[in-house]
């Protein structure tokens, strides 16, 4: 189905909005990344009072926070919390993602995996029956990005270094390059997820299916679906 610009944006604050419903009052709130999470945290002072404090996966999300009044707490000042909300690039029927299309990756897995409850706000379009048409993100130490490229081809992938507009390599949160992976068809992301564990010089990759969402939102034009883990 073709959707224009401007309904995709209202499917992601429509997928914002349910999301507010997860939010526990008077604990942490743990915030991802992504233009999806950006239109969760302009709603965020809606429900103000309900938020204690927040953890952040990004520079970006933390400066969003902290210009709309919230407390952005250090993780490691941080035990277990119950909700993280985080979009994703894409989501199969087991909802397990691939994320880092804004190069956060390995700072939302971090908080993720702080999380009791991983709730994943996406809009229609992010929604498949294999994983892989979006490249596959690879945070990666910028001396082994040769080495890298060369395990994935041996795996039938297609890699190159995400650049900038002026042609830089982009520089993530971490001071690492990202690698994405295209021409892949993920039909077992756990297997793949594990593998891509124990390259050397992959500091995190971005799949998401030893750890996925426990809830995932998504909006269509038909309104809101909810799908959770085990009882889609």
């Amino acid at each position: 189905m073709s959707t224009t610009q401007d309904t995709l944006h209202q499917l992601k604050i429509q997928a914002a909005k349910q999301a507010l419903e997860f939010v526990k009052t008077g604990e942490i709130l743990g915030i991802g990344s992504g233009s999806t999470v950006n239109c969760l945290i302009e709603l965020l002072p809606e429900i103000r009072s309900k938020i204690k404090a927040c953890v952040s996966s990004s520079n970006y999300s933390t400066s969003l926070l902290k210009k709309h009044g919230f407390e952005v707490l250090d993780l490691n000042n941080v035990d277990e919390f119950s909700v993280y909300i985080d979009g994703a690039d894409e989501s199969n029927s087991n909802l397990e993602l691939i994320k880092g299309g804004g190069a956060a990756l390995t700072r939302e897995k971090i908080v993720c995996a702080h999380a009791k409850t991983f709730v994943c706000i996406i809009d229609q379009t992010k929604k498949v029956e294999v994983l892989g048409k979006f490249a596959l993100p690879l945070e990666v130490i910028p001396m082994a990005a040769q080495y890298v490229m060369r395990q994935m081809h041996k795996i039938g992938g297609t890699a190159r270094i995400r650049t900038l507009i002026n042609g830089d390599n982009l520089i993530t949160d971490n001071s690492n390059w990202i690698i994405d992976v295209l021409d892949l068809k993920i039909h077992n992301p756990i297997e793949l997820e594990i593998y891509l564990d124990g390259i050397a010089g992959i500091v995190a990759n971005g799949l998401f299916a030893k750890r996925g969402a426990d809830h995932l939102i998504i909006a269509n034009v038909n309104g809101i679906e909810i799908i959770e883990r085990g009882l889609d």
